[in-house]
């Protein structure tokens, strides 16, 4: 049974990243996973800001995993993207 609360992350039997996406001014998109401060990237397309963000999260969480920050459950990863945060145009 996993008791962990939302967002711990490496709490349970691997880890939920919730995504948040924004359009600059210039046209750019920028993904963001919330529960890992600093992973935010780029992207000239939506789907693109989302990939770098995700493989970014890969590599940090794989990072704190080889650092024994982590337990190695933690490479369960999943991402969610709200309806609301795709609708964006």
């Amino acid at each position: 049974m996993d008791d962990a609360p939302s967002g711990c992350l490496g709490c349970g039997a691997g880890v939920n990243l919730t995504i948040e996406l924004d359009r600059e001014q210039d046209g750019r998109w920028i993904a963001e996973a919330i529960e890992l401060p600093g992973v935010m990237c780029y992207g000239a397309t939506r789907d693109e800001a989302i990939s770098n963000t995700e493989c970014l999260a890969i590599e940090v969480i794989a990072a704190r995993i080889s650092h024994g920050e982590l337990p190695s459950s933690s490479l369960g990863v999943s991402f969610n993207i709200s309806d609301e945060q795709l609708a964006r145009q």
